[in-house]
């Protein structure tokens, strides 16, 4: 049997309906992990879904327990065909975001799957359920195709990933001998375009911040007071002022990163940025001298999430007692995460600010990860991808949202290939949910050519 017909066998799998039904099915599990009435839903998801996949793919399978009590059950499953072959790691969450009831269009429920078009909706459809059962699928492909992978197989599945993955790191580091692999496969995310292919070797880092001042108890009318009292709204902007220039760019020494490589130049140069329907790109923004791409995938980003002070919705005549902004610094390989918050102390103490309390706003962060752009398995992977669709796939030395990446990176020590099977517009954390039947056939011949060629061509 060859690699086309494995091909064949996995776009097979939607043609003939049986993903829509297999996806359908996992769609119907509530698995919101932002939502602690749904704890026992993502037990029954690895339960009663996954183990019964993992079977499939002849793999011994378990699920364990989430050693951070914030975080829910792990399933991890291993195929092992011979010991001196290398071992893929392939990862996927099962967890979803909160379905947003009576908010999706034309009156879709997000735990039904529904087809309009070329469109499959569904809460988890693009964020993850789908994505980690068109590698599944293809795995299976492969499998009845050869009759074996070629590679020794372990999959991770978390349901804490839309929580932050609490407890991954942990995990990771207490099951560091099972889950022991040679290279990470895995899929989420969005392609850079619908008809484009992509690879991307890593994630930015995303640190939630919230800054605070805090000047007295209740407000005060500011006829009686304005010119006497501290206002804490006029402290903070100035210290949010501190932060970056009038346009953006970050003037905290150790938020600037010294990673934007020439190699990680050359892998940026000719990709897109936005496409129909985006927002238009400001040329402006940002740290001079960069392309949209450097900026967005090879540079660091301050965003102001949301500012705070008296009551907006119903302006008073009262001096606010305090004020309150969340930022996010969205940030690459090479910044210290562990020097984050303490630079901005720095920073603002420095400029006078020493009353503008930090509280780093979640608990679990993800860091910032980037296996090299010129690495062995990205290249075989880029290959790979060229063979099966015709199209050099656009290559990003990461993206600009966030994953645990970080995580399979230091504590397994794994170089990591992420192939996307959804695009930008999906809508994954909003209503309206969907992944696009046309990427979902060419990601399954993707990463059927993909686990095909793992098994077949030398690895370095």
């Amino acid at each position: 049997m060859t690699r086309s017909a494995a091909i064949a066998s996995a776009q097979a799998f939607l043609d003939e309906g049986r993903f829509e039904e297999v996806l359908a099915r996992r769609v119907a599990f509530r698995t919101e992990s932002q939502n602690p009435e749904r704890a026992a839903e993502l037990r029954r998801y690895l339960e009663e879904d996954m183990l019964p996949a993992m079977a499939a793919l002849g793999a011994e399978a378990r699920v364990f327990d989430n050693p951070d009590p914030a975080g829910g059950p792990f399933l991890v499953a291993r195929r092992i065909e011979d010991p001196t072959l290398p071992t893929v790691l392939t990862y996927g969450h099962g967890d979803t975001v909160r379905g947003m009831e009576g908010r999706w269009a034309e009156g879709r429920d997000p735990w039904t799957l529904q087809r309009d078009g070329e469109r499959l909706y569904g809460r988890g459809t693009a964020d993850n359920k789908g994505q980690h059962t068109i590698n599944l699928a293809a795995l299976e492909a492969v499998l009845a195709t050869r009759g074996r992978l070629g590679f020794n197989l372990t999959v991770l599945i978390e349901t804490s990933e839309e929580t932050g993955s609490p407890g991954l790191r942990i995990f990771c580091e207490q099951q560091r001998e099972l889950l022991a692999a040679d290279l990470l496969v895995a899929s989420d995310g969005p392609r850079l375009e619908i008809g484009l292919p992509t690879i991307y070797c890593g994630n930015r880092g995303g640190m939630p911040l919230r800054l605070k001042v805090s000047c007295r108890e209740g407000a005060h009318h500011s006829g009686n007071w304005g010119g006497l009292l501290t206002n804490p709204a006029v402290v903070l902007a100035h210290a949010l002022a501190s932060i970056t220039d009038a346009r953006g760019r970050i003037l905290i020494p150790e938020w600037r990163p010294t990673s934007l490589t020439p190699a990680v130049r050359e892998a940026l140069k000719d990709l897109p940025v936005g496409g129909p329907g985006a927002p238009e790109i400001d040329p402006e923004w940002g740290e001079p001298g960069l392309t949209p791409a450097e900026q967005l995938f090879g540079w660091n980003t301050l965003e102001i999430l949301t500012l705070h002070a008296g009551t907006p919705e119903a302006p008073q005549n009262a001096i606010p007692g305090t004020a309150e902004a969340v930022c996010q610094l969205r940030f690459v390989v090479g910044t210290d995460i562990d020097d984050i918050a303490p630079a901005l102390r720095r920073h603002l103490d420095a400029k006078g600010f020493s009353m503008v309390e930090i509280v780093q706003a979640r608990a679990n962060v993800f860091g910032a990860s980037r296996t090299e752009p010129d690495h062995p398995d990205i290249r075989l992977a880029c290959a790979s991808v060229e063979e099966t669709t015709a199209k050099k796939p656009g290559l990003l030395p990461n993206t600009g949202g966030s994953l645990p990446g970080d995580i399979f990176a230091e504590v397994l020590d794994l170089p990591m290939v992420w192939v996307p099977h959804s695009y930008g517009g999906c809508s994954q954390h909003a209503p309206d949910e969907h992944m696009l039947v046309p990427v979902v056939r060419e990601g399954l011949a993707i990463m059927a050519g993909l686990f095909w060629d793992l098994g077949e061509k030398p690895r370095g």
